[in-house]
C-alpha cells in the first residue's frame, strides 16, 4: 500500500488535509497543534518513533475516510466566518462549561489526596490554574478583537484590518504555545494521565476531563495555527 504521505511533510499540513490524520497523532503523543509547522520526520526522529508504522496508520486513516466519503467541510476553503463560528460554537463553548468543572475536580482531589500525592496534585493544581487564567483572557480576545476584524475584513476587504488582525495573531500563536506547553507538562508529570492506586472517582474523572480538554485543546489550535492563521497571512503575501 503506497503511502499518502512522506516524511518530509509538516504535521499540521497532514491534518490540515485529513482531520482523522489527528486520531493517529493522539495515539503517538505528536504535537499537531503548536508543532505544526514541523516535518513529521524530525518529530518521529526526536520521539524515536517507527516513520513507516506512523505513515501506514496515516494512509489507512486516510483511506478510511475517503472509502467511506465523508470528507465533512474543508476548512482550508469555508468561508472565514464559518470556521470561525465553528470554533466558537464547538471549542470556546466546551472550554466554558469544563473548565470551571475542571477548577473543582483539582481542587478536591488536592484536598482529599494531598497527603499522599502532594507533590504531584499541588503542581496538577497550580498548572491547571494558570493554564484555566491564560485560556479565559485568550478566550475574550479571540471573541472581542481577532474574530470581529477577521469578519469585518471578509465583508469588506481592506489592507487595514488585515494587517491588524495578523498583528493579534502574532499574540495569540505565543499565547497557544504557551498552553501547549503546559498540557505537555501536565500529561508528563500525571505519568500519561495513570490514576495512582487508592485514587478516588473524583481522582479519575478529573485525570480523564485533563486528558480530554488536552484532546479538545489540540484540535481547537489546529484549527487556528495550522488553517485560520496561515489563510490570513497568505492573503497578505
Amino acid at each position: 500500500m503506497k503511502n499518502i504521505f512522506s516524511g518530509e511533510d509538516k504535521v499540521g499540513e497532514i491534518v490540515a488535509k485529513c482531520p482523522k490524520a489527528s486520531e493517529v497523532f493522539q495515539k503517538y503523543q505528536i504535537d499537531f497543534c503548536c508543532g505544526g509547522d514541523r516535518s513529521l520526520r524530525v518529530v518521529l526522529q526526536e520521539q524515536n518513533l517507527n516513520e513507516e508504522r506512523v505513515l501506514s496508520a496515516l494512509t489507512e486513516a486516510h483511506n478510511k475516510v475517503m472509502s467511506l466519503q465523508d470528507k465533512g467541510i474543508d476548512w482550508q476553503m469555508a468561508p472565514f466566518s464559518d470556521l470561525i463560528d465553528h470554533v466558537i460554537s464547538t471549542h470556546h463553548t466546551y472550554l466554558v462549561r469544563e473548565l470551571p468543572k475542571l477548577s473543582d475536580l483539582t481542587t478536591k482531589i488536592y484536598r482529599v489526596h494531598g497527603v499522599d500525592h502532594g507533590k504531584v496534585l499541588s503542581k496538577v493544581h497550580k498548572l491547571f490554574h494558570s493554564l484555566k487564567m491564560e485560556l479565559d483572557q485568550h478566550l475574550i480576545k479571540e471573541e472581542e478583537i481577532l474574530f470581529p476584524l477577521i469578519k469585518a475584513y471578509e465583508a469588506q476587504p481592506s489592507n487595514e484590518l488585515l494587517v491588524k488582525a495578523i498583528n493579534v495573531i502574532d499574540e495569540l500563536e505565543s499565547e497557544h504555545e504557551g498552553a501547549g506547553d503546559i498540557l505537555k507538562e501536565l500529561r508528563h508529570i500525571t505519568d500519561q494521565y495513570q490514576v495512582p492506586s487508592g485514587g478516588c472517582h473524583s481522582y479519575e474523572l478529573t485525570f480523564k476531563g485533563l486528558e480530554m480538554l488536552e484532546s479538545d485543546l489540540f484540535q481547537h489550535i489546529h484549527l487556528e495555527n495550522n488553517i485560520l492563521f496561515p489563510r490570513l497571512e497568505a492573503l497578505k503575501k
